[in-house]
Formats: C-alpha cells, structure tokens, sequence
C-alpha cells in the first residue's frame, strides 16, 4: 500500500463517522499527518481503551465502566423515579439541568418503521421488566420532540399506563432566549398545551 493509498483509507474511515463529511475528513487526515506520532497514539490508545472498558449498564443500559453504572446504585438518586431517554447522550443532558435525581432507561432508540426500527430493537421490555417490579412510582418520558420519539412515548405510555405507574411526557415548547416569530405551529402548539399557572 503507498503512502497516497493510506492516506485515501483514512479519509474514508473518517468519513464514516456521524457528521463528517468529504472536506471534513480530508483536514482532520492532514491534521494527524502534521501532528507528531505519539499524540496521534495518544488517541489510537484512548479509542482502544474505551472500546475496551465501557459497555452498558445492565440494570439502565447507559453507557458506563462498571456495572451496574453509578446512576443505578447511588444511594442518594431516587429509584423510584425513572426517566427514559433514547440515546445514552441524552442522560448526560438532563443531567447538565441539575433537576433530576432519579433513575434512567436508555431505549438505544425509537420507534421509526421506515428504518425498520420497531420495539423488539429498543430495550422496551427491560423497561417493563424494572416497573413491573412494583418499586417505581413515575416513568417520565423523555424521547426527542420529533415524529419517531413522539411515537415511542405514546407507544411507551400505553404499555405503561396499566402497570398503575404515573407516566408524564417532559414539557415542549419555545426554547429560552429565542424569539416567538421563529416557533413553527407545531412547537408553539407543544408551548401552548404545556403552559403553567405563574
């Protein structure tokens, strides 16, 4: 393999990453050729070493380097309170709001047929599974405010319901700091329904 042809599988390894395109990829290829060898070890070890020691949680299935995770066995978070999410990057979201103290469930997804994604691909039974044990009081549904997670918290809330669990859908609406004229009918309709007594 020639130099030319390594640097091309490079780039098109970069290129299979989420959100990297051609131009993308070809700087970040120059930019490890620049760079001095050991720090692009450096990395090529971090990517090892995160393959190797995190897996997912097998109580939340969040993404963690001990099992189960620490939001699972912490004596201070409140079991009874789960809050489902479909990526293990949203826990780190609602976590950066320092308003929720409970227990999490990632799906690992939604419900999207048209990807051919339905709920035996999501972690939907071992959700039932923790509430069917009786010990949780409220599932909030926290999936993303678009067409796939709007039909996994519905379809969610009926699977739900008559295991005599509250289930509460997080508040949509206009986000902070932006303006009304930029809110589409469906986000301002989302504000409306969810508003609250001041």
């Amino acid at each position: 393999m020639t130099q030319l042809e390594s640097l091309t599988k490079l780039v098109e390894q970069l290129q299979r990453l989420p959100g990297i395109g051609a131009k993308s990829a070809q700087r970040l290829a120059f930019h490890f050729l620049k760079n001095p060898r050991d720090e692009v070890e450096r990395l090529c070890e971090a990517l090892h070493e995160v393959k190797d020691r995190v897996t997912y949680c097998s109580v939340c299935t969040n993404i963690t380097d001990v099992d189960p995770c620490h939001y699972c066995t912490h004596p201070s978070r409140n079991q009874r309170l789960i809050c489902v999410v479909e990526e293990p990057l949203n826990v780190t979201v609602v976590e950066k709001s320092r308003e929720f103290n409970g227990a999490y469930h990632v799906l690992m997804g939604a419900l999207s047929p048209l990807q051919g994604i339905g709920p035996d691909d999501l972690k939907i039974k071992e959700l039932l599974a923790r509430v069917a044990s009786g010990e949780v009081e409220e599932v909030i549904l926290a999936t993303n405010p678009n067409v796939e997670g709007e039909a996994t918290a519905i379809y969610l809330a009926k699977l739900l319901k008559p295991l005599g669990v509250r289930v509460t859908r997080i508040a949509m609406g206009v986000p902070v700091g932006s303006d009304l004229e930029y809110a589409d009918e469906v986000t301002m309709h989302k504000a409306m329904a969810g508003r609250r007594d001041v």
